[in-house]
């Protein structure tokens, strides 16, 4: 048995838990139920912080390709820290997705998922993948569609004022 072979183990586990906890749950807002962590707060460094953010969450991406996580589970995970890290980007829209969106959580959640199960882990995010697949092809698709009818719509008031 190698190396690559051996399952996680416990102590890498619960230090990942620990890090998804301090990165998106570590704090509650007083009087609510509302908690998020360090990642928001991270991500609100102009031009570090969101790389940081993306760095840290590599960890349990790191510890899932160790698990030899089935390559849509890999994908999976590393769309949530890309969606993270660019979306976070974005000033104030993104600091406020930052709060909502907790990639390193769900990403435990699946690394979690393929330890215990990772036949049925393969499955369900190969669904996901395609279906998320199948729907950035129609988001483009339309985006193109959209932009064809612009220009046709564009050229039609132009020949019309030039006529």
């Amino acid at each position: 048995m190698t190396r690559r072979d051996l399952p996680v183990p416990a102590g890498r586990i619960e230090y990942l838990r620990q890090l998804t906890w301090w990165m998106d749950q570590g704090i509650r807002v007083p009087g609510t139920n509302f908690r998020f962590g360090l990642d928001p707060i991270i991500g609100l460094i102009p031009g570090f912080g969101d790389a940081a953010g993306a760095l840290l969450g590599g960890a349990i991406l790191l510890e899932a390709v160790r698990a030899r996580a089935a390559r849509y589970t890999l994908l999976r995970m590393s769309g949530n820290i890309a969606l993270d890290a660019l979306i976070g980007a974005i000033p104030l829209l993104g600091d406020l997705f930052d709060f909502g969106w907790k990639a390193n959580s769900k990403n435990l959640q699946l690394l979690e998922k393929h330890l215990a199960s990772p036949v049925e882990a393969h499955g369900s995010d190969r669904r996901y993948v395609v279906l998320f697949g199948a729907i950035i092809a129609l988001l483009a698709a339309a985006l193109v569609a959209g932009g064809v009818l612009l220009i046709r719509v564009l050229f039609s008031l132009l020949s019309r004022g030039s006529g």
